[in-house]
């Protein structure tokens, strides 16, 4: 040991303090002491900060990850029930749990080493850790927002450990008692501390029995047994012997040591399909795994025996060859195995397995993983890790691998306690008195020392601060060198790398740059010292000998033309003479160092060519070119030089090539190769072109060039093969579907994570391919793509959409994505509110006055509206009233207006009193449609209490100024008036609530119960049944029937089954106990009996509706078996609901059951009459009056019955037994209600042949009503008939018309289909001129007239208004103006006339919440389960008053909400987030009635139905183009939540073109960018550009530059720039060119949309006028020549387009004249100097560069003359001359060598033949 201390290097830790548990002083700060023996232990572990990172951040630049990670350790405090997270100096975060975490001491010493009871895991696919804390009685699991969860644990667990899918839980055998001896460590702190290092985590152990190890693999899930694979077979795990003592959260890997076999082992963890024999899953008691369709199995990788006691520590590190290490170490032992391991990809998982032989033992006591050599660096999924070691004889080292890298000491200040920020620490200070002892909590470069004195100190192992380019050096070395070579480097490196000076505390990035530069030059010395120690007493060196050599010469004789020769072989000869001319030991060194310095220029010529892509390095990039030269100095590689010193003339005048060459080795050049690709394909390029690095898959330090190469072979054509390209790169393809290699390109940028910063950052002429890769895919991309594709292509719109879907299906209230932010930085940070559009913020501010200036007297009152007024609704109907006026119209909770005379008597009281009757039924009736307007428009916090508007019966007087009179509690009984409306009043306002927040929680629901059951809570309970908010609830009170059925539709829940048949008598059990149950909750429950089991044509519970459909109801009230009845038809219709003849096998028996109750025949009435004793139960009887059944009470129900079984069936057969009367005997035996009815059902039945025309309303009338109707005549006419026989007529006819009417209403659902419309009103007209002549009619005969002299009105009013309410559901949502106004003047007339009973008021309220249904945002669905909601809504038997619920429970009135359906859609622009006008196209598709179509709709706006909609295009030249497909399907609309909905809420982001306004600002188009006096702002005429200029600095402009670009434009870049345009200093600049320029190119990105382009356009034109100015006036502005090469780029992309490499339909993205217009400029430069000619034929001549005054010009001018020319170097040039002479057959050699260089220009061939001939 001591020998190996003394041949390594020496470094002093970095002492960063004295070390005490933050935990500690932050609760010295709280005041909180510990006051007992419990309480006063407390534990504490430190962890990086990236374990709780999430992995989107994880996976995003290095840069953004090292400066989250430099914050600071964070640290997890525990004492008793408390847990204390801090970071750096402050409390982060602070839990406090239920109980406390295991006694940790006790646990400490009586447990398992290495067991966890604390620790972070990430589980299933979430990308937060979740903190996983163990405690006596329970297991709880934190998130980073603070929510808990407490999943129960089936036995006792031990230890928690966390894996990269879930948590491990380890059992242990019942009774088995915990008796192990403490294990023991020459620091009374290792043992503590060491346990707590990060991954390793906190401990507890004790267990259970069966499976001795489960998984918990989300929270929320049940714990599922792991499995061990043994000989092909997978079976539970019941290896209770072995106990895990660590995991790892990254790699499944587990380690676990059997104390019985004293044998270590090695698990990997997988997860594989399930495939084991399901008896071993019976037998054991968990979970059945046969419905699993995966399961986590752990496989043996390696075991280890000998070792008495379990290691006590456990942790992965990386091998100096990068492949990842498990490390053991043994206390007792004093020894650190490591065991390498293996990975290897198969099907795009990671399979890992041991290494063979690759294993090692380390002396050491103490050790620890730590970031060290290679910071920033990950193999694979870790981070790059060495080892810190703390020997036997107490000297810590740094261990790489096996390889020992260097001895750390304590500076010696700390012996003499001086301040440790104000030491110099000398090197080789070590202190006699103070030896380190121990080491724990190692966090990255960071570890806790222990010395001898029980001090603890925060030291770190690395200077700060630290050299990138030192770092990606260091790096390039590490993955460019052979293993050998590179642990020779790292010796080196660690040994000679940290000189004095980078002791002293002014260290920089500088002196770090220097101490690796040093190192390199060392090995370079070394090398020389070599060969002259191999030379012996010869004078010349190893080089000159060489040269001189027989070797060289025939080397020189045999190369090629090209001196294309691989340098392998060249060094394998060289190799071999040297080794014949010496001998021993001494004649290796030589070729060791010399092979070392080739492979280190390789790789570092390959990090060089790298920097190049990135603008912001090129100091980084000069620096290294001057190490580069040195190096390619030493080793004669003159190409390699010549390669530098182009790039950088300045280094001519220390490195001259004017020796003769001793290397053709090529110099790899990427802009030569991305040249190449571009003229002439990727797979005519030269290979040699890029450097070995940059081909190697797993390279990270060359990852931008690999990146461009990729991106360049797949616009040039390369195929993809497996993962790598046919050009020879590694390249990742994002997810999604591609039609063209443009898009192609665009997958893999996203797939490289190569982002907008990214494009940004690459010099001009690089970037503009990909750059027009990206303006080809921006129109139309696919819709498949992730958000960050969208993001690349400026198509936040796009991406935002796509990130709203995804959070949808991950459940994410916000729609972020760090992966997409990370991309586009800071390219979104517009994408906020940031203006609010003067129209909407007028409408908004003049709505809030209207309504309250109307009707109000209390402003503070709420009405339960107040809500609906938002900026979308607003943009809908901009300064339209009617939303006012629907609130006015809707409004329960004010007193009402009565209109009496100014002097007061006592009649008026009366009048009062009986007009104030009449309004209390209107008002009473409002939230019927309240609830319908309102429906799922606010979301409500769950910590909030419920509010439910009043419902105010009072009224006011205005002629006494708003005098409140209420109703005469005498005269009525208000409270059982109130009692139902109460009830629907907390229906409509438990509507209001969107079923998009998720589902109630159960405490909510409970917290806003009232001490008493009232209506009001009742009706707050269907509401949310009805948005399906009580799935989570078992109780069976009365009130939560229809609510729990809703919420359970269709799923036959059996517990709510059973509540509901509990509150039907008549299907109890004989031995039941006779109960005596309300009608009307034996209605409720039938109905929710078929809601709940919708659809699923259920034998018994159809036989049990169809006898309750006959059974007289055993209730108090006689009078509501209709009621009864009507609700079991419905509930019948539901179970079989469209099924029709396929429902079962005796349908037949159904169906003459139902026609016997409706009054028809049957065939076979004995095998009737025989079902009957099947539903006969004690002694209830059948609704039979004397020897028949009542039809009265029975058909209503059997007809719907009916209707619902065979909906959309087309069965003739039905049909033609609900025949309509066509008999004058027949009128007078069917009621004419049941008419209605009939009609009803056979249009429902015959779906298809609805049609909405007066001809097939006519249709539907029989021709006896027909003709009867038609003798009436209206002006006296048919006195001969009977006023008998003339009612039935027109009974019969009004009852058929109104029949159709809703048959419409039904079909036409929600369409707002324009001829059911106009019908439909047509017909409301007509019956209300027949009641009361109002407004003149067009229908001329076809109606007939004087209706009202053979009917009473109450008939002619409610199919009057039953016509209305089938009108408002067809015009569903859109606020029809037409409609409204007839709904408002019936509301208006009904209370002048006096007619206003309840049911009326109720129609007229249910038609206006219908028209403006959601707040206009939701509409009505014409699948099976909606129209069945909306037949039992619109059943057209109204009630009386408002207690009525004789023929329909009122409450079934609410049941509409179960066919709405939010089709609505609105534009959002994704530049501001506010919401905008925007035209679609909408496609339907092709039916049996139509061809498919198109319309156009402007958003806001409502959607056809699923099973039609085909397409929608965002249609318009204002905005981009987006197309979303679908595939119709018969379907409901997409729910929240749904993973392929395509809307998110309704919203449709959409991203406006620059130059164009939105339509609220210019709705008509004048102030488009192109249609403005662009001139007047931009100047793009040079004579009056100046003039331009000072009229905007004036102000007399019309507007300003950044005004105007501000209007038409949200990119924060052109924003910026038109404001430095508008800067007073911009106005004193002398050149008005440059202005100009800028102004117009300004003018060109914004009208084109492109304001990328604009650093695009600036920097080619600085970089070219730069380089005129420094020719002409001499000041050097830059000294490289690595813009030339750039701007080569650039011309080459625009011969590319020419010659139709690149496709590029609407041109070049760029002006081909602006880009030959500087080319021209760069040619004149560099042909009008006779000076840069003599410099020239010197260079070709010599291989000099020019050595005179001024010699930087020159030099730059030559090497510009070079790069443009592509001229190769001198040497090649001499080489092909020699050559080419002679093979000449004429004087000139320009043919000849052309074809050697053909991409040197012709000119400069030429001139190289002119030189060398002269």
């Amino acid at each position: 040991m001591e020998k190996m201390s003394s041949s390594i290097g020496v470094r002093q830790l970095t002492v960063l303090g004295e070390f005490k548990p933050f935990g500690l002083i932050a609760e010295a700060l709280d005041g909180k002491v510990a006051d007992d023996a419990v309480t006063a232990k407390y534990e504490y572990f430190l962890f990086d900060p990236e374990i709780t990172r999430d992995i989107d951040v994880e996976d995003s630049c290095d840069e953004v990850s090292s400066a989250l990670t430099s914050c600071g350790d964070n640290e997890l405090f525990i004492r008793g029930n408390r847990i204390i997270w801090s970071t750096g100096a402050r409390v982060f975060k602070r839990f406090t749990l239920r109980s406390p975490v295991v006694k940790l001491m006790a646990a400490m010493l009586s447990m398992q080493p290495g067991s966890a009871i604390v620790c972070w895991c990430r589980m299933g696919h979430t990308a937060e850790a979740l903190l996983c804390i163990l405690q006596i009685d329970c297991l709880t699991i934190y998130n980073n927002s603070g929510e808990v969860v407490s999943p129960p644990l089936p036995r006792a667990v031990s230890s928690i450990w966390p894996l990269p899918f879930g948590l491990l839980l380890q059992q242990e055998f019942e009774g088995n008692i915990p008796s192990r001896a403490p294990f023991s460590s020459t620091s009374p702190l290792i043992g503590a501390r060491d346990m707590f290092t990060a991954p390793n985590h906190m401990q507890k152990g004790e267990g259970n029995a069966v499976c001795s190890h489960l998984i918990l693999m989300d929270p929320l899930d049940e714990q599922e047994p792991i499995f061990i694979e043994d000989r092909g077979k997978s079976n539970v795990m019941k290896e209770y012997d072995e106990k895990t003592i660590w995991t790892s959260d990254r790699v499944p890997l587990m380690a676990s040591y059997n104390k019985g076999k004293m044998q270590h082992s090695l698990w990997v963890a997988e997860m594989i399909n399930s495939n084991f024999d399901e008896a071993t899953a019976c037998s054991s008691n968990v979970n059945p795994m046969g419905v699993l369709s995966k399961h986590v199995s752990f496989r043996r990788i390696w075991h280890g025996k000998g070792a008495q006691m379990a290691a006590c520590k456990v942790f992965m590190a990386t091998n100096d060859d990068a492949t990842p290490l498990v490390c053991f170490f043994h206390q007792e032992q004093r020894k650190l195995l490591s065991v390498g391991l293996q990975s290897v990809e198969i099907n795009n998982e990671i399979v890992f397995d041991v290494k063979p032989d690759m294993s090692w033992i380390i002396d050491a006591v103490a050790a620890s993983p730590v970031t060290v050599t290679r910071p920033r660096v990950k193999v694979g999924l870790l981070p790059y890790s060495d080892i810190i070691v703390l020997a036997p004889d107490n000297v810590l080292l740094l261990y790489s691998g096996r390889q020992c890298l260097c001895r750390y000491v304590l500076p010696s200040c700390l012996n003499k306690g001086q301040h440790l920020y104000d030491l110099k620490f000398p090197e080789t200070s070590f202190p006699n008195d103070l030896k380190i002892s121990g080491l724990a909590d190692a966090v990255e470069g960071r570890v806790n020392v222990i010395v001898n004195n029980r001090q603890m100190f925060r030291c770190a192992l690395r200077q700060s601060p630290s050299s990138l380019l030192a770092n990606d050096c260091i790096t390039a070395l590490a993955e460019g060198l052979s293993s050998s070579f590179y642990r020779h480097f790292l010796g080196v490196f660690w040994r000679d790398g940290d000189p004095a000076h980078l002791s002293e505390t002014e260290s920089s990035v500088d002196s770090e740059w220097d101490s690796f530069c040093h190192v390199i030059m060392q090995l370079c010395r070394k090398s020389n010292d070599t060969s002259q120690k191999c030379s012996g007493s010869a004078a010349h060196s190893a080089w000159d000998f060489l040269l001189n050599s027989q070797f060289h010469n025939n080397f020189c004789k045999l190369n090629s033309m090209f001196g294309t020769s691989g340098a392998a072989s060249l060094y394998q000869k060289k190799s071999n003479f040297s080794k014949s001319l010496v001998d021993g030991r001494e004649s290796s060194e030589k070729p060791f160092y010399s092979d070392l310095l080739v492979e280190s220029l390789d790789s570092l010529h390959a990090l060089y060519e790298n920097l190049k892509f990135d603008n912001l390095r090129k100091r980084d990039l000069e620096l290294l070119a001057i190490l580069l030269c040195n190096i390619a100095e030493f080793l004669g590689e003159d190409n390699y030089l010549d390669h530098y010193i182009r790039d950088f003339p300045g280094l001519c005048k220390k490195f001259m090539l004017s020796r003769p060459t001793s290397s053709h080795k090529i110099c790899p050049s990427l802009f030569r190769w991305l040249e190449n690709c571009l003229q002439h394909g990727c797979n005519y390029t030269n290979i040699c072109d890029l450097p070995p690095l940059v081909r190697r898959d797993a390279s990270s330090v060359v990852s931008l060039a690999r990146q461009i190469v990729s991106f360049y072979s797949i616009l040039s054509g390369a195929e993809l093969q497996g993962k790598n390209l046919s050009s020879g790169v590694h390249c990742n393809i994002s997810m999604g579907s591609h039609g063209s290699k443009e898009e192609l390109t665009v997958l893999a940028m996203v797939g490289e994570r190569f982002g907008l910063q990214q494009l940004d950052s690459l010099p001009s002429g690089i970037s503009l391919p990909l750059r027009h890769a990206l303006d080809k895919c921006r129109d139309s991309p696919p819709n498949d793509w992730p958000a960050a594709a969208y993001v690349l292509l400026g198509r936040q719109d796009l991406a935002m959409s796509t990130l709203s879907r995804e959070c949808k299906y991950r459940e994410i209230e916000t729609p972020t994505n760090v992966n997409v932010i990370s991309m586009s930085t800071p390219y979104m940070l517009n994408l906020h509110p940031v203006t609010i559009s003067s129209t909407i913020s007028d409408a908004i501010g003049l709505e809030g006055t209207k309504f309250e200036d109307t009707d109000s007297v209390d402003g503070s009152m709420t009405d339960g509206m107040e809500h609906i007024f938002n900026s979308s609704t607003q943009l809908r109907y901009g300064r339209d009233l009617r939303l006012n006026e629907v609130r006015r119209l809707l409004c329960s909770s004010r007193p009402v207006a009565i209109q009496t005379s100014v002097s007061h008597s006592a009649s008026d009281q009366d009048l009062q009193q009986a007009q104030l009757w009449h309004l209390a039924q209107r008002t009473t009736s409002l939230p019927l449609g309240r609830g319908a307007f309102t429906l799922a428009t606010i979301y409500t916090l769950l910590t909030e209490a419920f509010t439910v508007p009043k419902l105010v019966l009072a009224g006011r007087l205005p002629a006494q100024q708003n005098a409140t009179v209420n109703l005469d509690p005498n005269i009525r009984n208000i409270q059982e008036l109130k009692s139902w409306p109460e009830f629907h009043n907390a229906v409509a306002a438990g509507l209001r609530l969107a079923p998009l927040q998720g589902r109630m929680s159960r405490t909510w629901i409970i917290y806003n119960k009232p001490e008493e059951p009232n209506s009001v809570h009742a009706g707050l309970l269907l509401a949310l049944g009805l948005h399906g908010h009580l799935r989570e609830h078992e109780s069976t009170t009365v009130g939560l029937m229809l609510g729990l059925a809703a919420s359970y539709r269709g799923t036959m829940q059996p517990a709510i089954s059973k509540s509901l048949y509990i509150h039907i008598p008549g299907r109890h059990p004989s031995s039941y106990p006779e109960l005596e149950l309300p009608t009307l909750l034996q209605s409720a429950a039938l109905m929710s009996l078929g809601i709940l089991y919708e659809g699923s044509a259920h034998p018994q519970t159809m036989q049990a509706l169809l006898g309750e459909i006959g059974r007289r109801s055993g209730g108090d009230n006689v009078l509501e078996r209709e009621g009864h009845a009507v609700s079991a038809g419905f509930a019948l219709g539901l179970v079989a609901l469209g099924h029709g003849e396929d429902t079962l096998g005796f349908i037949n028996t159904f169906v003459n059951r139902l026609f016997l109750y409706i009054g028809g025949k049957v065939q076979n009435e004995r095998s009737h009459f025989s079902t009957n004793s099947m539903d006969e139960n004690r002694g209830s009887a059948q609704m039979m009056d004397g020897t028949t059944i009542n039809i009265d009470v029975t058909a209503p129900g059997a007809t719907v019955a009916l209707a619902l079984m065979f909906l959309k069936t087309e069965s003739e057969a039905i049909v033609s037994r609900l025949p309509i009367p066509s008999t004058y005997f027949d009128l007078q035996y069917v009621r004419p209600d049941f008419i209605m009815l009939r009609v009803i059902a056979r249009n429902l039945i015959m779906w298809s042949r609805v049609h909405p025309s007066k001809d097939w309303v006519l249709s539907q009338i029989p021709q006896v009503v027909k003709c009867g109707v038609e003798g009436l005549g209206g002006d006296g006419e048919g006195d001969d008939v009977d006023d008998m026989d003339a009612e039935a007529f027109v009974q019969a006819y009004v009852n058929v018309v109104a029949g159709a009417c809703i048959s419409l209403g039904l079909v036409f659902a929600g369409t707002r289909n324009g001829n059911a419309q106009e019908l439909l009103y047509e017909f409301a007209i007509y019956f209300l001129n027949e009641i009361k002549p109002v407004s003149p009619t067009s229908s001329g005969k076809v109606f007939p007239k004087g209706l009202s002299r053979y009917i009473d009105r109450v008939t002619l009013e409610t199919c009057l208004h039953l016509i209305v309410l089938s009108l408002s559901v067809v015009m569903a949502g859109s606020g029809h103006l037409q409609t409204f106004r007839l709904l408002r003047f019936l509301r208006s007339r009904n209370c002048a006339d006096g007619q206003s009973s309840y049911g009326i008021q109720m129609a007229v309220s249910l038609a206006t919440g219908f028209l403006f249904l959601g707040g206009g945002m939701r509409t009505f669905s014409t699948n099976n389960s909606a129209i069945a909601a909306l037949l039992i809504t619109l059943y057209p038997r109204m009630p009386t008053g408002p207690n009525d619920n004789r023929c329909h429970l009122q409450a079934f009135r609410h049941l509409y909400v179960l066919a709405t359906e939010a089709r609505w859609v609105q534009t959002v622009d994704v530049d501001t987030g506010l919401p905008v006008y925007a035209p679609l196209e909408v496609t339907i598709r092709e039916t049996e009635h139509y061809a498919e179509s198109s319309f156009c709709e402007v958003t806001p706006c409502l959607l056809p139905e699923r099973a039609i909609l085909k397409r929608i295009r965002v249609c318009g030249p204002r905005y981009w183009p987006q197309v979303i497909d679908f595939a119709p399907e018969d379907k409901p609309w997409w729910n929240f939540g749904d993973k392929n909905n395509p809307f998110n809420s309704g919203v449709l982001y959409i991203k406006r073109k620059v130059g164009a306004c939105s339509y609220v600002d210019d709705p008509i188009g004048c102030q488009s960018l192109l249609s403005r006096a662009m001139h007047k702002v931009f100047g793009l005429t040079s004579s009056k550009a100046s003039d331009t200029i000072s009229d905007i600095h004036s102000g007399s402009s019309a507007a300003t530059v950044d005004q105007l670009v501000s209007t038409f434009s949200s990119d924060p870049s052109l924003i910026a720039f038109a404001q430095l345009c508008c800067d007073p200093s911009w106005y004193s600049r002398s050149d008005a060119d440059f202005k100009e320029f800028c102004l117009q190119v300004l003018f060109e990105c914004v009208s084109k949309d492109r304001p990328a382009l604009l650093q695009v356009y600036l920097s080619l034109y600085t970089t070219i006028e730069s380089m005129v100015g420094q020719v002409t006036t001499g000041a050097v502005v830059f000294g490289d020549s690595l813009s030339i090469s750039a701007f080569k780029l650039a011309l080459t992309y625009i011969e590319a387009l020419m010659t139709q490499k690149l496709s590029a339909p609407k041109g070049g993205i760029i002006q081909s004249t602006f880009v030959g217009s500087l080319r021209k400029q760069v040619e004149e430069l560099l042909n009008g100097s006779q000076e840069l000619r003599d410099d020239f034929h010197k260079y070709l001549k010599l291989g000099t560069w020019p050595n005179g005054e001024p010699q930087d010009k020159r030099s730059i001018l030559l090497s510009w003359f070079l790069h443009w020319y592509d001229v190769p170097t001198s040497s090649a040039i001499k080489i092909a001359i020699d050559r080419v002479k002679p093979k000449l057959m004429s004087s000139s050699s320009v043919p000849l060598l052309h074809l050697c260089f053909p991409r040197t220009h012709i000119n400069v061939i030429s001139e190289i033949h002119r030189c060398f001939s002269s």
